[in-house]
This record gives C-alpha cells, structure tokens and sequence, in this order.
C-alpha cells in the first residue's frame, strides 16, 4: 500500500470518483442507495465542503484509486438537545469518514482524523462532533480510542450515539 491522503480538489473529475467511492461504500455499509435525505452534501461537495473556508474534504488514495475519506464542517444540525451548546462558530462536524473495507484496521481512519482534527483546530473551532450508530460494530470503541465521549444515546431506529472532542 502506497497511501497519500490530501484535501479534495476542486475538479469535476475528483469530485464524481469521490461521490462514486461514497455511493458504494453506503450501499455496501449501510445497504441503502442514493438518498437525497441524508446525502445531499454528496451531491453538493462544492457547496459543503470546497467552499466554504473553514471546511474540507480529504480523500485518501492508493495509486489512483479512492480507499478513504473523511470531512470536516462547521456544525449546522439543528438538533433541540444542542441548540445552546454547539454552534458553526466553535464546533466542527465530522461527516463521511468511510474506509473501504479491504484497507480496514491499518490506521487509515485514524489518520484522517488526526488531518480533520488538525484542520479545526487551524480554524478556531474548539471541539469535534459527530454522531455514529450502535449497530455498527467497530465505531463506538474506535471513536472512544481517538479521545471521544458519548454525551447522548438515543433509543431511535439508527440507535444513534452523539459524541464529542474538546480541542
């Protein structure tokens, strides 16, 4: 494995290999399609993730191919639970991390991370969000490794777990 992670360019082409990679990692992780719903910010990566200043996309390639990739952006959900605690000035959300499955559990995950990581702290935000779900396995244990807590679970369908990092 010959691994270079880097920011995404702003190039159609890059761009629809990365909206590809993610479109068959969901369907093979989650075993859902393209949804407008829950992956508009795919097909808009221009405006979620190449323009705005203070957020990015990093992909990680092995020769030509996508194996990774992980984004960072400033934290725009408006869930009731965090109205006065998160907000785009201070919390960075992380979004899409997803490793194809046979470059699995040799720090590639970890990696990004430490890039997004890195990223918010350049850009003033002083913590990390992200939500997973229960049901898949090796999240949980992995966010926790990486200095992430737990600070809601939800009992709802995608048995959904808020974590956060303090920067």
């Amino acid at each position: 494995m010959n691994i270079t992670i880097k920011e995404i360019d702003n190039n159609v082409n890059e761009i629809n290999q990365v909206k590809e990679f993610l479109f068959d990692q969901i369907k093979k992780e989650y075993g859902i399609g393209r949804n407008p719903k829950f992956h508009y910010d795919i097909d808009e990566i221009q405006q979620y993730y190449i323009s705005p200043e203070r957020n990015n996309f990093f992909i990680a390639w092995d020769g030509n191919r996508i194996v990774a990739t992980g984004a960072v952006r400033a934290y725009d959900k408006d869930y009731e639970m965090f109205k006065d605690i998160y907000s785009k000035e201070n919390t960075a959300s992380i979004w899409r991390l997803m490793v194809d499955k046979n470059y699995r559990r040799h720090g590639l995950a970890r990696n990004i991370v430490s890039k997004m990581e890195d990223f918010a702290r350049v850009h003033s935000y002083d913590k990390m969000y992200l939500h997973t779900h229960r049901y898949l396995d090796a999240a949980l244990p992995f966010w926790k490794s990486l200095g992430y807590e737990i600070t809601v679970e939800e009992d709802d369908y995608d048995e959904t777990s808020h974590m956060i990092k303090k920067l």
